[in-house]
């Protein structure tokens, strides 16, 4: 073959690919799901799958009509995975999926600079009552309601790692299912998966409280990448 042809060849290839039309990138993850709360802030924790116990936290401002991606973290999950929150069943270590709000903030440590959501300090008696037989089911209660039993609740100071700060997940929180769940927390990660709350390192969750504005309404979409638990449900 003539040197001529070859060039002739490799230009034409490269025009080819050159004018191959682009992919068009997919929308962010906020925008195709079917209800973000309504405020301007969202959280997403997804998981690759219902069974696994990692994945990815994201945290998102609403700006000009778009979703924008202000930070991310790898996360934690329940040690049996995620299950639909309506389905969830208490002491089942199972992580809720749905949308939820956020309703407070708290913490074994100062709130970080800069926090501008409500944070309740953790004091030697502030229980989280998940006694399914008290009136204070699935309450903040300081001190121990007399009705809530301790070996049915967690004295959040004996987690001072993990509770060094935290977001409350208002999953069934406002009026309370019993025996559906109680104390389901965004918050910094222990030695593992967890009992069914959604953890990530301090240093995002830190982040997290920083970047959390009451005024735009944060809510946390938990869910999968697919199946009837998937997170574009919510």
């Amino acid at each position: 073959m003539r040197p001529g042809v070859v060039v002739a060849l490799v230009s034409a290839s490269v025009l080819m690919l050159g004018t191959a039309p682009a992919t068009a990138a997919p929308p962010p993850l906020p925008a195709r799901l079917a209800d973000t709360g309504g405020g301007r802030q969202l959280i997403t924790a997804e998981a690759p799958r219902a069974g696994a116990t990692s994945g990815t936290v994201i945290w998102w401002d609403r700006r000009g009509g778009r979703w924008v991606r202000a930070g991310s973290a790898p996360a934690r999950f329940g040690a049996k995975g995620l299950v639909e929150g309506t389905a969830r069943k208490q002491g089942t270590n199972t992580t809720p999926a749905g949308l939820y709000d956020l309703p407070f903030a708290f913490g074994v440590r100062p709130a970080p600079r800069g926090t501008a959501v409500r944070y309740r300090p953790v004091h030697r008696d502030s229980w989280w009552c998940q006694d399914t037989a008290s009136r204070s089911y699935n309450r903040w209660t300081e001190p121990r309601a007399a009705d809530c039993r301790a070996a049915e609740s967690e004295r959040l100071i004996g987690y001072r790692t993990q509770y060094a700060h935290a977001l409350v997940i208002g999953f069934n929180y406002h009026r309370p299912v019993r025996g559906r769940g109680a104390g389901i927390f965004l918050h910094v990660n222990g030695s593992g998966a967890t009992a069914g709350c959604v953890s990530v390192p301090a240093d995002a969750m830190r982040r997290i409280l920083r970047w959390a504005n009451p005024t735009a309404r944060p809510h946390i979409a938990i869910g999968t990448k697919g199946g009837p638990t998937a997170i574009t449900h919510y």
